[in-house]
């Protein structure tokens, strides 16, 4: 018999942030870090921001660096990941965060955030 291997629930997010927005977004951020991080069931919760772009497959071959972008955005790009012990845990913990920062939130975004659900493969 095969034992079914446990594996967690993940979230990734990609917000598009105003560019009159981008300090009020981090400072709101490491307020969610901290209601996420207490949540019972949250495994982990971090959030980067878009600083760099790929360079050319050619370039990547030989190993050299990203490159750092240089021109004034129209929009700040953040990405959430956020990983669970399920989805009934996301739920809730979701519902949880909107009721707390879903105006704030909303305040900072151009458009509605882009999210990709699944289960981890470890």
């Amino acid at each position: 018999m095969i034992k079914k291997r446990s594996s967690t629930f993940v979230e990734i997010c990609i917000y598009e942030v105003k560019l009159g927005r981008a300090d009020e977004f981090e400072e709101l951020i490491k307020k969610v870090i901290k209601h996420h991080s207490n949540f019972p069931g949250v495994v982990d919760v971090r959030y980067m921001k878009r600083t760099h772009r790929p360079c050319s497959f050619g370039d990547a071959k030989k190993g050299n660096p990203s490159i750092r972008l240089t021109m004034k955005p129209k929009t700040y790009t953040y990405v959430l990941y956020w990983e669970l012990d399920n989805e009934i845990i996301h739920g809730k913990a979701t519902k949880s965060g909107l009721e707390n920062y879903f105006k704030e939130f909303n305040r900072c975004l151009v458009t509605v955030p882009k999210m990709i659900l699944g289960e981890r493969i470890r």
